[in-house]
């Protein structure tokens, strides 16, 4: 298994949106291992940080033409050209700083954004990267449009065009993705419109920063004002948002795309169903099985979702910092102000949830003991809690620090004695007992 990879050094490009026609500068950076790739919107008072990943995608109805992530009101449109440009080169984890709500267009493909990058510096991190494997056949469909996706030990995809156009009749691409490839074969391919459909976009706002050279426009004749860089250059490009689009998922894939006329709203709905297959295989098949941790390595969220079966909104732990399996751990919880529950709990002056609190601890719990080899491939019930007191109010902001230690622990049952703190205070505190059943 190959490592994850990152850049060696900032850099930075500027550009128009193609949609929203705005000026915006684009700062990358380089960012730890297992961080993702995260967007930063830095001309917003509280910089927020949007993940490129399923719980910040927005619908498609709501940005067509296009993918775009969402926190709250701040948005980054069209990322796909730039996400593909990151599967070319194969980087993990980035941390992107951009100063208005838009990715620049450039010249309509991923080619300059390569570029970029590669001046920057590709360098290789020490953690592997997590595939994830498909497992069983996908299907979705629209009309006459469809996606599929099957096994397949490489990441490969099949791709037909067919538009109703005299010079754009059916083709057909078949290709390995590999950053020699992505480069040679897909990269350079740039954004399309047909001329009939032009001034209808621009009326509903789509393409205000569009011209003819950073979108080829296909008139009656042929492209209008530019030439053709591959004879299927359309359908070239097409297979570059797809690969933009499916790198939403978090991680790289391996698995066989075919896919007949799709374009951003069909590539969001397969995205979804191999996102549900990804966590019936984890729920299902391998809680507490794929991951052992290594005497005192720190935790982060994917290896403690390889051990519990919970998932955003309801998993408490952001990494566990001390682990003795079935004995001891401490755990961390960032109390966030974009914590969901904050929205309706006490919503003019924010406090924790008591018994998210108590959740947070006993997710703790269920580290410590499903851990151990010979709870493997179990989960933890939360049965009971005795003794339960609350000290302080948690806010917005908070390092809740979650410590753990064993009471009696046996082949069915468990019991642990939890405290919450921040500062170093107490906030919360109990005994929390579980029931250990086969997943």
């Amino acid at each position: 298994m190959d490592n994850q990879r990152t850049i060696e050094k900032e850099a930075s490009l500027k550009g128009v949106g193609i949609h929203t026609a705005n000026n915006v500068n684009i700062t990358f950076k380089p960012a730890d291992a297992d961080s993702g790739i995260n967007f930063m919107r830095t001309d917003l008072a509280e910089r927020p940080v949007i993940k490129a990943d399923l719980e910040h995608l927005l619908p498609s109805s709501r940005s067509p033409r296009r993918t775009s992530l969402g926190r709250g009101e701040a948005e980054v449109q069209t990322i796909e050209h730039l996400m593909a440009a990151l599967v070319g080169l194969g980087i993990d984890n980035i941390n992107i700083e951009i100063d208005n709500n838009e990715v620049p267009g450039l010249d309509g493909s991923s080619l300059h954004f390569i570029d970029i990058l590669n001046k920057a510096g590709i360098k290789e991190q020490d953690s592997p990267r997590q595939y994830y494997l498909i497992k069983e056949p996908i299907y979705v469909e629209e009309e006459d449009a469809s996606l599929i996706a099957l096994p397949s030990e490489d990441y490969k995809v099949s791709y037909t065009l067919s538009y109703e156009h005299p010079m754009l009749k059916t083709q057909f691409l078949e290709v390995v993705i590999r950053p020699d490839v992505f480069r040679s074969e897909i990269a350079s391919a740039r954004t399309f419109c047909l001329e009939s459909e032009a001034e209808d976009l621009r009326s509903q706002g789509i393409g205000l920063g569009a011209n003819y050279e950073n979108t080829l426009v296909m008139g009656k004749d042929g492209v209008i004002k530019n030439k053709l860089r591959f004879p299927d250059e359309f359908l070239r490009h097409k297979v570059l948002d797809l690969l933009g689009d499916l790198y939403i998922l978090g991680g790289p894939i391996k698995g066989h795309i075919i896919a007949v006329k799709s374009g951003h709203s069909m590539n969001i709905k397969l995205i979804k169903k191999i996102a549900q297959q990804k966590q019936r295989s984890s729920v299902s098949g391998v809680v507490g099985r794929g991951y052992h941790p290594k005497g005192s390595e720190e935790l982060g969220v994917e290896e403690i979702k390889k051990i519990l079966p919970h998932r955003h909104p309801f998993l408490f732990v952001d990494k566990i910092v001390h682990l003795e399996e079935g004995k001891h751990a401490t755990g961390i919880k960032y109390v966030t102000p974009d914590d969901y529950y904050f929205k309706g709990h006490f919503p003019g002056k924010p406090v924790m949830p008591g018994v998210l609190i108590i959740e947070a601890m006993a997710q703790v719990g269920g580290v410590m003991m499903l851990a151990s080899e010979e709870n493997r491939g179990k989960i933890a019930y939360f049965m009971a809690a005795n003794n339960v007191k609350f000290r302080k109010t948690v806010l917005p902001g908070d390092e809740l620090v979650l410590d753990v230690k064993a009471g009696r622990i046996k082949a069915r049952t468990g019991q642990v004695f939890a405290k919450a703190l921040v500062g170093g205070k107490v906030v919360a505190e109990g005994e929390l007992m579980f029931a250990l059943a086969d997943s």
